[in-house]
């Protein structure tokens, strides 16, 4: 018997089947074995040696493959193709040596990029060793991200109350993210007008802009205000037209390279509008099989790589389909052949592609779910576009010239664009990163020189210059990649990590920083600079890189790197936190105190004479304050920096927002220890004064003395119901928005809705309510799944404490961040199996003891 490892059980089913009896092919679901995390399980004194620990909760699948190994004849480590990969079948390999049941058994390594029945007994026919370098790089990158984790987060935890860790990667991608954030606070828009003519050549019109003025070169910012455009505006409608040059310019538009991860991730979140995490979820299910036709098929190659390359036989089933589905003409004469750029030669593997081209995505639609079957819709077409013919272009670029009464030229052109051949285009065309405009995707009339022109009309519009856009998930990955940092493996995990330590939000696609975020980067910017350069880091990954390539040691990179940090560490740990957080007020001033239009002291404060701002180290977390407290309790929240008048700032924990005109009390916004809220008046004689929360979501800043009365005046009644002759009423409640009546709680979508909701709108939802078992309470489903083999019917729930999967005797919490739509059943049965290996679920009730007869 032969004993098989792989990663996930999905992919040791599969590949069981391809190779039969022969062979015992077991999953390690992962690593098995990880750093512990305390203190010393890296030692720099002792040459960086390292401490690995098992999993508790992979022990028992420890021992079952320990179990077979030593039964078997022979032993293959079949993991993933890539760093990581090589480093679970290194930790398989060492615990297997350590237990004593190798002893002289053959252990030979096998990597496939493709789970199909070919490429598994290809690999098998031709195995190697581990590869020592590639081991050595993860054993590096391991170690580095221990020593700044655990050496330099318990400094953030001492110094910035409320920061939670740093990271290698991390901490440079959040201040990518937070330098953004800065660059829109600073930037000043400019003034601009574009001057553009309305032409017609024999009764087609069309748009020309103007581009000189009497010699003067227009440029973008050239006219800068609305007199200069007048001007010109006025001489132009005075002026004749004629064409001065016509130039048609043959132009080809090539085909986009196959995916790499990070160019799918990128392009997945353009187009289908998946986060990096989803996207390499729904690929691992791709490539691990998915079954079509009672035969479980993996329907992509690996989806860890660098690589852009594609094998010949795929380049030729590829020509095939195009040959068939398209015709000839959108075949090029020879194959499309890509290079990869990737410095780190050991993972540029193979192309992200269809292991099958001729499985159309409309063959195996059903077998997937909906963001499977999109995700392999994109691969495919990707794919087969690259090998297809370019596009053939027409660009006609038209000079024209206008002549005014007093003899001054003026110059315009016109820029169109005439598709002769779409080519790949007809398959597939990469989505853009914004929406801007291109003024040459227009068409033009046919027009000769010295020809003469209408003019139809004149126009002056007014600009003003943008600042740069948020980073989405694509782009900041596109960022990262082009400064170096990290690698398109590891993109998904990271982005991750920055949410789920709530360091940034995500907002309409958008990446925006979290005040924790800004100060986190402020501290580190302030006392471990050199840490967070996007140089330094880049070159970091360099030396990894190299490390793999077997050009250098890796323990003389970890000596090398230490030997600063350690100095840098012990610096800083004996800073006061006084000495921090003065630090962070001069790093944060710009965005925690904004210039006044009016050139005041930004930082006085408003509520007493002589005061001062600053940021003040919170129980919770950081705040702004003033110098004179105790005799001032002036404090505003991080999240609004404020203008001094006290508009947007908490005076003594509270900001008056106006008078209640029913009953003549004050309103106040406040904030307790759940949050802010809202109060009528004071407590007489002390009676609770009414109070209301504010909804989840909603900026305590944008609350003005309108939306507070609405919030007051919760709950309001909806009418009285038409069977029960009850009333329902609608309410904000501890878990959002709802509609009640007679004991049952419906949810509504939005805490605006409990303003607007009507009668027939709330009968329905407590009927439907009632229909899914409307006791108070129960889990509303989000998503079913449908019925599992091992757990029966399988269902998405909205909980208490989050979404969750169960099968009405297991439940088992989405990981954090986890897109409650997008889960999938293998995801689920995966989540059910976990929770049920711990002793989750309904446990069967024991008989009692009888008691024993008394001597």
């Amino acid at each position: 018997m032969q004993v098989v490892i792989v990663e996930s059980p999905a992919k040791a089913k599969t590949i069981n089947k391809y190779l039969g009896g022969d062979y015992h092919v077991l999953a390690s679901f992962g690593h098995i074995r990880d750093l512990p995390s305390k203190d010393g399980s890296v030692q720099p004194d002792q040459d960086f040696e390292m401490t690995w620990e098992v999993d508790p909760k992979k022990s028992k699948q420890v021992s079952e493959i320990a179990s077979a190994v030593k039964s078997a004849d022979r032993v293959i480590l079949a993991t993933d193709p890539d760093r990581e990969g090589e480093a679970i079948s290194w930790h398989v390999l060492e615990v297997l040596r350590r237990r004593g049941v190798l002893k002289d058994k053959p252990v030979d390594r096998v990597v496939f990029n493709a789970v199909t029945k070919q490429a598994v007994l290809d690999a098998i026919a031709h195995p190697r060793e581990i590869d020592g370098p590639l081991v050595e790089a993860y054993l590096a990158r391991r170690a580095l991200d221990y020593l700044v984790g655990f050496t330099l987060s318990p400094v953030l935890w001492r110094k910035v109350p409320g920061a939670r860790s740093a990271g290698r990667v991390q901490s440079v991608a959040l201040r990518i993210v937070c330098d953004r954030e800065a660059e829109i606070e600073s930037f000043v828009p400019r003034e601009y007008w574009t001057v553009i003519a309305g032409l017609n050549s024999q009764g087609n019109a069309f748009d020309a802009r103007l581009v000189t003025a009497d010699g003067k070169k227009i440029e973008r910012l050239t006219i800068g205000t609305g007199a200069e455009a007048e001007a010109l505006k006025a001489a132009l409608e005075q002026s004749g037209y004629a064409v001065r040059s016509v130039e048609k310019k043959p132009v080809k538009r090539h085909p986009y390279a196959p995916f790499t991860t990070s160019t799918l991730q990128q392009e997945a979140s353009r187009k289908l509008g998946f986060t990096a995490d989803r996207t390499m979820r729904t690929a691992q299910r791709l490539y691990e099989g998915i079954n079509l036709g009672g035969e479980t098929v993996g329907l992509i190659t690996y989806m860890r790589t660098d690589g852009v390359e594609i094998v010949p036989e795929a380049i030729n089933a590829a020509r095939g389909v195009i040959a068939q589905d398209y015709g000839d003409r959108y075949l090029p004469a020879s194959p499309r052949i890509y290079k990869t750029k990737a410095k780190n030669a050991q993972e540029a593997h193979e192309a992200i592609r269809p292991t099958d081209l001729n499985r159309r995505p409309a063959d195996v639609r059903r077998a997937l779910d909906e963001d499977q079957a999109r995700l392999y819709e994109l691969i495919w077409k990707r794919t087969l576009a690259s090998q297809m013919e370019s596009a053939e272009l027409e660009r006609t670029t038209v000079d024209i010239e206008a002549t005014a009464p007093d003899g001054k030229r003026y110059g315009l052109r016109a820029v169109g664009t005439v598709q002769r051949f779409d080519g790949f285009l007809t398959l597939y065309q990469e989505t853009a990163d914004d929406d801007s405009d291109n003024e040459e995707d227009r068409r033009l009339p046919a027009m000769k020189d010295g020809e003469s022109l209408d003019l139809e009309k004149i126009s002056a519009t007014q600009h003003f210059t943008e600042p740069p856009p948020r980073f989405t998930e694509a782009t900041l990955i596109k960022r990262l990649e082009e400064l170096g940092i990290g690698r398109p493996s590891t993109y998904a995990a990271t982005l991750k990590v920055l949410g789920d330590r709530e360091y940034v939000r995500l907002d309409k696609r958008r990446l925006i920083p979290e005040p924790k975020g800004r100060i986190v980067t402020a501290f580190l910017e302030g006392f471990f600079k050199r840490y967070v350069e996007y140089d330094f880091t880049a070159s970091l990954e360099e030396k990894l890189d190299r490390i793999s390539n077997g050009e250098i040691g890796w323990r003389d990179v970890l000596r090398e790197f230490w030997r600063d940090f350690a100095t840098e560490i012990e610096a800083t740990s004996e800073l006061k936190t006084s000495e921090v957080f003065e630090a962070l007020n001069d790093i944060l001033g710009p965005y925690v105190f904004p210039p006044k239009e009016d050139g005041s002291d930004a930082r006085a404060c408003p509520s007493c004479e002589g005061g001062r701002l600053s940021i003040k180290r919170g129980k919770n977390g950081p705040f702004i304050g003033c110098s004179n407290y105790p005799d001032c309790r002036y404090t505003r929240d991080l999240t609004t920096p404020g203008d001094g008048d006290g508009a947007e700032a908490l005076v003594n924990g509270q900001r008056v927002l106006g008078v209640d005109p029913e009953t003549n009390q004050e309103v106040s916004l406040r904030t307790g220890r759940f949050g802010p809220y809202v109060q009528l008046g004071e407590a007489p004689d002390g009676e609770k004064p009414k109070r209301a929360s504010l909804p989840k979501g909603v900026d305590a800043a944008s609350v003005d003395l309108e939306r507070a009365l609405s919030y007051l005046s919760l709950p309001r009644e909806v009418g009285i119901h038409p069977e029960s002759g009850k009333p329902i009423t609608a309410g904000i409640g501890r878990y959002g928005p709802f509609v009640l009546h007679d004991g049952t709680y419906a949810n509504l979508e939005s805490a605006d809705e409990v303003f607007t909701v009507g009668l027939n709108r709330a009968v329905t939802l407590i009927a439907e309510k009632q229909q899914r078992g409307g006791r108070r309470g129960a889990a509303a489903t989000i998503k079913a799944l449908g019925d599992n083999a091992d757990f029966g019917a399988v269902e998405v729930k909205a909980g208490r404490y989050g979404p969750y999967v169960t099968n009405g005797k297991i439940n088992a919490t989405l990981p954090k961040g986890t897109d409650p739509e997008g889960v999938t059943m293998e995801l689920a049965a995966e989540l059910l199996a976990a929770k049920a290996e711990k002793g989750g679920g309904k446990k069967p009730k024991r008989a009692k003891k009888k008691a024993s007869p008394k001597s």
